[in-house]
């Protein structure tokens, strides 16, 4: 356990955070690793449709994730106020409320694969892929589920090395995992989805276990787990809106993916240009994820004990990664786009061999929009996340509507103007919509939520002013 309360916070905030970020970093290798073997023992579209569903998937996923995120902020929030017997039960709760949400989320799920993906305007070429994959995925949810809470309750204790084994582990048998059932079984995409969903599995039960051996303090009596309306309803006012922030911003990329598929049959190659290219690009901005992961568990813990002088410097600490995150990024994602992109690029298919050009142009423009904006991206994850650590995940659900605007107006009006460029303007406009309403939240309520030790005078001062009292009184 770390206690994020004490201790210079940039320091704090650093070794929290690079755990986390080794931890995406493989959780972002081991999704690649399924659209590589498929691009290259299957094809070209089945390369793009696996790689087209990030949107939908993000749709369904994001909501699940927000909601445990939202939960593990109150674990955060009790064990930052040192309240042990709270922590087990909101550490109970929130095993329940997964249960519930993981149930709901797959009925509703399940059925609607297919007609969204249509709705999406998917080509016939790639569509199969896509349900197929799809399909699998959104039956284990539950698996996806199992594991972001569990990782969730390890970060919420200030434990952010624990998650980060059980991802490499995952990882590992991934890849294997690909091999097996792609190669071996003859599965194809369907076993890139199913090595996914078992890896998980895995994951959260290894995550499990360790909290059982490690932490037998919070190992879970009877009485934790009888049912709180109260306690309930604060998890969901928490994490609802967290949820609701990530579909938000899932259904404007689904616009902007629609948006893709529409131009794809004018820019011919864009559509694989833009999958290969994303994935490089979700691969940079893993720093800014694991950022965002630390200072949300910062800020829980840090609000538990009223240091909101502290949350304040955390929130400066991570603008100043963050700005050199940006600076990274862009040159890793501009510089090595080339080796990256063939990674997932197979010469010898038919499509790519006629379209090669094209496809490495259409990503590298793509990689430039992004990440010249970095910056207003890492901004939303440091404001967002000490607001939805402080509690305050109503506004960041409101963030997540402007991001929606942003992406609907180039999807809609871009688009159309500038063709494939548009598109690629498209989440930096929604970033910067975002940082405008995150950024002036975040001054107001700090501005309200002064420590009251700040305007009262500082204790020697106080202390000098009590002893002349006192010799006034004896005179």
């Amino acid at each position: 356990m770390k206690d994020l309360t004490k201790g210079n916070p940039y320091k704090t905030i650093l070794l929290f955070a690079l755990p986390i970020f080794i931890g995406c970093v493989f959780q972002q290798l081991y999704n690649m690793a399924d659209t590589v073997i498929v691009s290259h023992t299957v094809n070209a579209e089945a390369f793009t449709g696996v790689g087209l569903t990030g949107s939908v998937s993000f749709l369904i996923l994001g909501f699940a994730n927000g909601l445990t995120s939202g939960f593990s902020v109150r674990i955060a929030q009790r064990f930052g106020a040192n309240d042990q017997d709270g922590v087990r039960r909101a550490i109970a709760m929130s095993y329940l409320l997964s249960i519930i949400m993981s149930v709901a989320i797959t009925a509703a799920a399940v059925p609607i694969t297919g007609p969204v993906l249509r709705l999406m305007n998917i080509s016939e070429q790639c569509y199969p892929y896509a349900y197929a994959y799809l399909f699998v995925i959104f039956c284990g949810i539950s698996a996806s589920v199992f594991y972001n809470i569990m990782a969730g309750v390890l970060r919420a204790l200030g434990d952010s090395r624990t998650p980060l084994y059980c991802l490499v582990g995952a990882a590992l048998l991934n890849v294997g995992l690909d091999f097996a059932l792609i190669v071996g079984c003859k599965m194809l995409y369907h076993g890139a989805a199913l090595a996914t969903v078992l890896s998980q599995v895995a994951a959260g039960a290894a995550s499990l276990l360790y909290i059982l051996i490690r932490y037998p303090e919070y190992r879970l009596k009877k009485s934790d787990w009888k049912w709180d309306w109260k306690l309930a309803g604060g998890h969901i006012a928490v994490g609802l809106p967290m949820a609701l922030q990530f579909s938000i911003t899932a259904i404007g990329c689904i616009f902007q993916q629609t948006a893709l598929n529409g131009v794809a049959k004018i820019y011919v190659g864009a559509d694989t240009g833009y999958v290969a290219a994303s994935k490089i690009d979700n691969l940079a901005a893993q720093s800014f994820n694991a950022l965002g992961t630390a200072i949300a568990t910062y800020a829980g813990q840090n609000s538990g004990a009223g240091e909101i002088n502290r949350i304040r410097k955390g929130a400066q600490v991570g603008m100043v990664y963050t700005l050199v995150s940006a600076a990274i990024g862009f040159a890793f994602s501009v510089g090595l786009h080339r080796p990256l992109m063939n990674l997932f690029l197979d010469r010898n298919d038919p499509l790519v061999a006629a379209h090669y050009d094209e496809i490495l142009s259409y990503g590298l423009r793509f990689l430039i929009y992004q990440s010249a904006f970095y910056l207003a991206l890492g901004t939303i994850f440091v404001y967002r996340n000490t607001l939805q650590g402080m509690g305050k995940s109503v506004i960041t659900m409101f963030a997540g509507v402007a991001e929606l605007g942003g992406r609907a107006l180039t999807s809609f009006v871009f688009v159309k103007v500038w063709g494939y460029t548009g598109f690629c303007l498209s989440n930096p406009v929604a970033w910067i919509a975002a940082d405008l309403l995150l950024v002036t939240a975040y001054i107001v309520i700090m501005h309200r939520m002064k420590k009251p030790a700040e305007k009262a005078e500082p204790k020697h001062k106080m202390k000098k002013h009590a002893d002349d009292e006192n010799l006034s009184q004896a005179a």
